[in-house]
């Protein structure tokens, strides 16, 4: 049930980062504190499709 995901940025809209999650666990999308290379600073990045 584990599928793989990609993290972008919300404020500069790269894609940084791919992880795993457990649909069943967290049918919603993905939403997670990281660091941003482009900006330098850690920012909220979201599950993109």
């Amino acid at each position: 049930m584990r599928v793989i995901v990609t993290l972008a940025c919300t404020e500069c809209g790269d894609r940084n980062y791919t992880t795993t999650k457990n649909k069943r666990n967290q049918p919603g999308r993905m939403e997670l504190r990281k660091y941003c290379p482009r900006l330098k600073k850690v920012t909220l990045h979201r599950e993109t499709r």
